[in-house]
């Protein structure tokens, strides 16, 4: 199947590779030519414009959107005078599910069909494969199958769930149609809320374990730190690299996610390549929006989100307040 994909960073130039090695034709675009460039030589059809990469598609149209958020309306809003009633405009990237209603409603009027891709897989799509949670309408889902499973993971060696060949579809290959348009970036937006707090958790559960010999170190007793009151009880030494690793094994908390965990901490048991300012794409404040208009408590999903703006320094003017307001009502000096 022909299919052409704008973008070409680091997913949207793999998800071309993967297709191509399963022999599916790809017409690409990039605003760098040089990206353009290297995946021609790979066999993929280069353009030099949108008017360019539209002429070489082959009607109907499919157009896979590999670009960030901010910009899938000017590019869609670009793309839409070279189209034709019938073309398929895919966004693969992490749009907000609620502009993915409006782009539906918008290009329908034009006969012009719509489907969004919550699409997970990272740099390692390539050769894992993309877990994709899909929306639209049911025949256009169904005309893009054969891309899906290539894109997709696959069931590969992950056990069957058990009686799950009674139900059948695809989930079980990686990729699903979860509904109309914006149910595929619904579910995909809350699987970035799940994923920020699994990340947390382990984060929070390896700095407890790193401070496990905090009783060695020499505490200053003065009135403004609590003293700790069992040194003895914290004078581990502990080995995160292999914690990590014996984690992997059988534990109930293994996972992917403890996997490059894993990978991390054994190339720099110290992190000394990261400052630790973490960043959100927005995918975690929109579950966390959609959590309060359904009334569903997240408070997991909403610490870890807190966490992160913290990580940049955006909780430092409250920080500095909170010890204003010590010095004002006790004096307090802070601890340099």
């Amino acid at each position: 199947m022909q299919l052409g994909m704008i973008g070409l960073g680091r997913m949207g130039a793999n998800m071309v590779r993967r297709l191509l090695k399963a022999g599916h034709e790809a017409v690409v675009f990039d605003m760098s030519p040089k990206s353009v460039e290297e995946l021609v030589k790979e066999k993929a059809v280069g353009s030099s414009s949108q008017a360019d990469f539209v002429g070489k598609l082959e009607k109907p149209r499919a157009i896979w959107l590999m670009v960030p958020a901010g910009v899938v309306d000017k590019t869609i809003e670009d793309l839409v005078p070279h189209l034709e009633p019938g073309d398929i405009l895919i966004d693969g990237g992490n749009s907000y599910y609620v502009d993915d209603i409006r782009r539906a409603k918008e290009l329908a009027s034009r006969k012009i069909h719509y489907v969004d891709v919550g699409t997970s897989g990272g740099v390692w799509g390539l050769e894992r494969g993309y877990c994709m949670m899909i929306g639209g309408e049911n025949e256009v889902v169904k005309h893009l199958d054969p891309i899906f499973a290539t894109l997709a993971p696959g069931v590969g060696e992950i056990a069957p769930t058990p009686g799950r060949e009674k139900v059948g579809g695809t989930a079980p290959q990686g990729y699903l149609h979860c509904g109309a348009n914006g149910a595929g970036h619904f579910v995909k937006m809350v699987h970035n809320g799940i994923e920020y707090g699994i990340m947390a958790a382990y984060a929070e559960g390896m700095g407890v374990l790193r401070s496990a010999n905090i009783g060695k170190s020499h505490n200053v007793v003065d009135a403004e730190t609590t003293p700790l009151r069992d040194p003895e009880s914290y004078q581990f030494d502990l080995n995160l690299v292999d914690i990590a690793e014996v984690w992997r094994r059988g534990s109930v908390i293994a996972s992917w996610l403890l996997d490059l965990t894993a990978v991390a901490l054994l190339k720099d048991p110290l992190l000394s390549g990261f400052s630790g300012r973490v960043s959100d794409s927005g995918e975690g404040r929109w579950t966390i929006k959609a959590a309060i208009d359904e009334g569903v408590p997240v408070p997991v999903l909403t610490t870890a989100l807190y966490e992160r703006f913290s990580s940049r320094g955006d909780a430092d003017f409250q920080d500095k307040l909170l010890s204003a307001m010590r010095f004002e009502f006790g004096g307090h000096l802070e601890k340099k």
